[in-house]
């Protein structure tokens, strides 16, 4: 509790002194500072624009050394990524690509590559200030687990039938070689019915069919929106780590955003579908040259990240550790691989580090005696991911992929086994500068030869509120035995400013939910930039659902969202 005091308290001296609202002339100075270089070693967060201009900068042949599966990157990585752009020499004046890139480094500022020049210089600053307010018309799905979400990779925000709301702030400091990023909000949501004792049941024994543990005990503990839901009126931490730089290495402790897949959609290990977990993280946020293996391998970045889940009961607490390394050997082709464990819990394996090292190392399948004692290894999935800008239409088409296994090294030596992501990105359509069209499908639902009964991927027989924190699904919101697809039409008014229109297809097999559940949604978004400092958005969401085991034939529902964002590190006209 004393470090999210101090957190919060950091994160509210950042945003004061960076609105500038402060009498004393010092602070008043640093502000004005502030304008000139932000704190280089904090993360961008993974809903900043700045990812998917990149995204677009890198499909368009540039950002070479940009790895798109370990994510998010700190500003001073963005910024080696921009001077590499324009080391190179090979952007055209005028172009998209040279648009970007000014851009986004007005975005992140002119950091410093060595810091402050004496060591103890403190920048500050206020990131951002927001304002959400969401309108729900229709009974909506949030339960991914089971049978779907209408809103997915919202970091597990409540949301009802109804007028909902957010009200965020986030700040940054820096100094020396220490950097403190936080974000919070206060969140509204209305109260709801939730699902009836009936259905709590059903999914209840669904779920406890692989129970090796307590099969029978308390049916109410399982992972879903179990009714009555009273009104959410609560204050939240999205993001807060503190860091330190050396090396290359940031390594902090806190909440942080991570996306581990070069996909948009949806990212199988993990995404921002829940709210973050607090976790130590070393993370190489720079490339790395090892003079053997990267003359094979090319340059590689790894990232790994240790914390505690919430709202587990089956077992109480488990934790999660995370590893990940992604390689480049050529500028076109990237390609990475992970590792997740949930283990321990309340009653069942201590949290030690002689645990921690069990299921670190172990990649052997286990007996049934061995999964319920205390030597559990704990509840293990592999992830491979990959992407490849073609080298047709000047490799503005980038084909790229994420996977999944559960109980298996990867799902390079097990296929059959493997959830997968696939997708293709054109970053410009011939004829339409501006223009560009992803395309991703989905698909967990794995060909084995016979039904898992949502008994796989994301469960698993001991952990068997599987693959959540607080009830949502740490990655890919598609869920248990699903399949669908997404396609995204956007239209770039500046890297910044855009009109997108998508639309969404999944479906839940019926050998896993009774009568199983299909959802399609249409969704138009508009971000327009009113000045340097002030951003607004609007989106609208119309969707159309059939969960046969919770409502008789078919739903639907419709949100729409209306955000207003202040930049007040940005000044008018600095964009």
């Amino acid at each position: 509790m004393m470090l999210r005091s101090a957190i919060l308290a950091g994160a509210a001296l950042a945003c004061l002194a960076g609105l500038c609202g402060l009498e004393d002339q010092a602070l008043a100075s640093g502000c004005d500072a502030l304008h000139e270089a932000l704190p280089a070693d904090v993360y961008v967060p993974m809903d900043s624009w700045v990812y998917p201009a990149m995204t677009r900068l890198h499909a368009l042949g540039y950002a070479d050394t940009a790895f798109l599966g370990v994510r998010p990157w700190t500003r001073r990585s963005i910024e080696r990524m921009l001077d590499e752009v324009n080391d190179a020499e090979e952007v055209e004046a005028n172009s998209q690509a040279a648009d970007i890139v000014a851009a986004v480094r007005r975005e992140i500022g002119d950091g410093d590559e060595d810091g402050p020049k004496d060591g103890h210089e403190l920048s500050y600053g206020c990131e951002a200030v927001y304002s959400r307010l969401q309108g729900i018309g229709g009974l909506t799905l949030r339960d991914s687990f089971h049978l779907g979400q209408t809103i997915a990779n919202d970091y597990g925000r409540p949301y009802e039938a109804g007028f909902n709301t957010v009200d965020g702030a986030a700040g940054s400091a820096e100094f020396g070689r220490f950097s403190l990023y936080a974000r919070g909000e206060y969140q509204h949501a209305p109260g709801a019915a939730g699902y009836s004792p009936g259905l709590v049941a059903t999914l209840a024994n669904i779920d406890a069919a692989n129970d090796v543990l307590t099969p029978s005990a308390n049916l109410t503990r399982w992972t879903s929106p179990a009714g009555p839901i009273g009104q959410t009126d609560v204050f939240r931490v999205l993001e807060a780590n503190l860091s330190y730089r050396i090396l290359n290495h940031e390594i902090s402790f806190g909440k942080s955003d991570h996306w581990l897949a070069p996909t948009v959609g949806g990212a199988f290990t993990y995404s921002n579908n829940a709210e973050n977990i607090y976790a130590f993280q070393i993370d190489r946020t720079e490339p790395l040259f090892v003079p053997l293996l990267s003359k094979l391998l090319g340059p590689f970045r790894y990232d790994f990240f240790v914390g505690s889940l919430k709202g587990h009961s089956d077992p109480n607490d488990p934790w999660l550790h995370v590893e990940k390394i992604n390689f480049k050997p050529t500028p076109n082709v990237e390609f990475g691989f992970e590792r997740s464990v949930i283990w321990g819990g309340k009653g069942h394996v201590p949290i030690t580090l002689h645990t921690f090292l069990k299921s670190f190392f172990s990649f052997q399948n286990v007996s049934l005696a061995e999964k319920t004692s205390r030597g559990d290894p704990g509840a293990r999935f592999g992830s491979f991911d990959f992407s490849w800008r073609l080298p047709w239409l000047n490799h503005w088409m980038t084909l790229y992929a994420d996977s999944m296994v559960h109980d298996d090294v990867s799902p390079v030596d097990a296929p059959r086994h493997a959830g997968v992501r696939p997708g293709l990105y054109l970053a410009r359509v011939p004829g339409g500068a501006k223009l560009d069209v992803r395309f991703e499908g989905a698909l967990t639902n794995t060909d084995s030869g016979r039904s898992y009964g949502g008994q796989y991927l994301y469960q698993e027989a001991v952990q068997i509120q599987g693959y959540t924190n607080k009830g949502y699904i740490m990655g890919d919101a598609i869920g248990r035995e699903g399949q669908g697809g997404q396609a995204w039409l956007t239209y770039h008014l500046s890297p910044m400013e855009m009109v997108q229109m998508s639309f969404k297809h999944n479906k839940i097999a019926n050998d896993f939910i009774p009568g199983g559940t299909t959802q399609n949604s249409f969704d138009v978004h508009v971000v327009k930039r009113m000045r340097g400092d002030m951003e607004i958005s609007a989106e609208l969401q119309q969707e159309w659902w059939k969960a046969p085991i919770y409502q008789t034939g078919q739903r639907n529902d419709t949100v729409a969202t209306f955000q207003i964002t202040l930049y007040p590190t940005h000044g008018p006209g600095s964009h």
